[in-house]
Parts: C-alpha cells; structure tokens; sequence
C-alpha cells in the first residue's frame, strides 16, 4: 500500500496520515530494536520468527497497517495495533519539482517540523534525510539553521521520514542511496542516527549497503571519530565550505571551536581506518568563496589527500543575502582545481522550482 500522493498541496494532520490531534500513548514501533520487537514477541508467547515477519511488512513490503499483515494472526495483528503505532507523523506538505525531486514537510507529534527529499537521477534513487529539528551548527547561508535547534530526532522519527520517501517510489523502482545530508548535524545526534542506519542496512530492514550510505558532517572531530570506531564502512561528506581557517569561521561559525586543521585531520583518520574515500562538499557562494584564489588554496589543501570534491552551486535562501556565483565564476574555479588534480564533481542543482535546499520550505511556511 502506497501513501498517497499529493502535488504541492498541504495536507491535514489527521489519523488518516498518522497524527489523531489526541495523545496516543501506543510506542512508536520504529523507535523498538529487534531484539525488543523479538521480546515482546515472546512476552505474547509467540514464535521469534513473527517479529522478522513484521520488520518485512513495513521495511520491504511498505505497509503501514496492522490488519493488512496478512500471514500473522489476526490476535497479534489486533494486539500489535493495541500497543504500536507505525508512523507517529503526518506530512504536512508534498512538492514535487520537475526534474523528479519530491520533497516532504512532516510533522512530528509535538508540532515540530522537518524537511525530507526523494532524488531520481538515472537509476539512482536516492533520499536526504534530518537529524535534528533545526540545526546548531550556525552555517550563515542555511536555512536549516536560521532558528538555531529544537530537539534531536528519535531513531523511530528517522527511520520513518526513509520509510515516507520510499513510498513514493513505484512498485518497480528500488531505493538505492542513502544520505543523512537533511536539516541537523548527524553527529551531533549520532546515537541515534548509528541506531536508525543499522536498521536501514539490515537485510530486515531496508537492505541499503553501508557504502551507498552518506553521512555529512561540518566536522566534529571526537564524533568523527567515534564514527571511525564502529568500523561500518559508511561514506563520510564533511562540509568544508572555505579553504581557509578565516573564511571557515565565519561561513561556519562552530569552526571557531573545532578549527579547520582537526577536522581535516579527523577525516584523515577516518580515511585511514576503512579506507573509504572521502567527499569534502563545497557551497560556492558568488563572491564570498568563488575566487581563483579560493580555489588555488583549496586546491593546495586537497591535492594530496584521496579525495572527492563535491561543489555545489549556492541555493539562494530568501531574506539571506548569498546569491548563485556566475557561470564564468564556476568555470574559472573548476578549471583552476581540475588543473591542480584535485578529483572535483559540479553538482547538478535540483529540486531549485520546490526551495529543495535544506529548511527553506519549513521557514516558507512559518512566514
């Protein structure tokens, strides 16, 4: 059973999407391990092979009611919908652009909000994540971050947003790529975040391998590192933004605490300790950080280091005053780092008709 979809439209918090407006003391099955969903099983004297059963409907099957669990009893389906709900949401609002980017706004059942994307791209399909409702990182040209954090994201409460964007895909496409790239720094919430990618790349769960699974990072070393100690091969994007210590400071304020120099040495380790290349992502601002010079000391920083340099041209934000660089800008700054050797990929902007850059259609909507 598909979720419905709906074109640029809101949609009512309801029962009908997950939110009854009256508090639901049921537990978010999402936010349950599997040896707790196997537990409780037990606890109803049930066989532990009916929790696998469960996690397959909801994980591989996208069923998001009981009753509709077709091969358990119906005495558990009636005793899971007694003591579970699947998703805890309610999308608030769906856009769809053009170029095959959906974009959600949901809503989480204290009213806060967060932002989720569905990316096609050839074969490719591919979801960007939050964390966090807000951000506390302070990047001055994001909107995810312009009303500081509210709170850490639950595992259940990540997990799901994969789910809603999952569901939009046809019976026959594949989620392929994850990115925890949405609003919210990853590491600042990494318990949780750790605990929602184990489910996703459980043959159980979603089945996505830990290399087509991204997280980003503005670089928290001591996390980055923690990361480095779980030995899951993730891929690791940090988001440099400025190649120098200054420029850094100010384009992302958390770097006056951290410094440059530990994050790029924190991502050396992380490197060292699974030999995963790493991707330093690099929003061209149109004369902050766009300069032939820029690009010659960035150049310098990164030539020696097994690394992919992923620049993104700036999403203007409104009431922010960054704007796109020119395209003579672009290509004067990629040829300058093509011809240092640096491994440099432009990405392609999407989702630019639905404001898909993170937090701007929750702050649209708050006007």
């Amino acid at each position: 059973m598909k979720l419905p979809v709906v074109d640029s439209t809101t949609v009512d918090s309801t029962a009908e999407n997950g939110l009854s407006g009256e508090s639901d003391a049921r537990q978010h099955l999402l936010d349950l391990s599997t040896e707790e969903l196997k537990a409780w099983i037990a606890d109803h004297g049930l066989p532990a092979f009916r929790a696998g059963q469960i996690l397959n409907w909801v994980f591989q099957r996208r069923i998001t009611d009981f009753h509709e669990m077709s091969d358990l009893p119906k005495k558990l389906r009636d005793e899971l919908d007694a003591a579970f709900r699947i998703f805890v949401t309610a999308e608030q609002e769906v856009v769809e652009s053009s170029d095959g980017t959906d974009k959600l706004l949901v809503r989480l059942p204290d009213g806060g909000e967060v932002e989720c994307v569905l990316l096609r791209d050839g074969n490719r399909r591919s979801i960007c994540v939050s964390s966090q409702v807000g951000c506390a990182m302070g990047c001055v040209f994001c909107a995810s971050g312009l009303d500081g954090v509210e709170r850490n994201l639950t595992k259940g409460e990540i997990l799901e947003q994969m789910l809603r964007l999952q569901a939009r895909l046809e019976e026959d496409e594949r989620l392929s790529h994850i990115v925890m790239m949405g609003m919210g720094e990853p590491l600042a919430n990494l318990d949780r975040v750790l605990a929602a990618l184990s489910v996703a790349k459980d043959q159980h769960g979603l089945g996505i391998s830990p290399r087509r699974i991204t997280i980003s990072t503005v670089g928290l070393p001591k996390a980055i590192d923690r990361l480095a100690e779980t030995g899951v091969p993730y891929n690791l994007a940090v988001s440099l933004h400025a190649p120098n210590e200054e420029l850094r400071s100010e384009l992302v304020p958390v770097n006056k605490q951290v410094g440059m120099q530990s994050v790029l040495d924190a991502a050396d380790r992380y490197f060292a300790s699974n030999g995963r290349r790493l991707t330093f992502e690099y929003v061209l601002l149109g004369g902050v950080n766009d300069s032939v010079e820029h690009a010659r000391e960035l150049q310098q920083l990164l030539r020696h280091r097994n690394v992919l340099l992923n620049v993104i041209p700036y999403n203007p934000v409104e009431g922010l005053p960054y704007q796109t660089p020119s395209s003579r800008s672009i290509a004067r700054f990629r040829e300058v780092l093509e011809a240092g050797g640096v491994n440099v990929k432009f990405r392609q902007r999407k989702g630019s008709d639905i404001d898909a850059a993170c937090g701007q259609l929750r702050r649209n909507r708050s006007k």
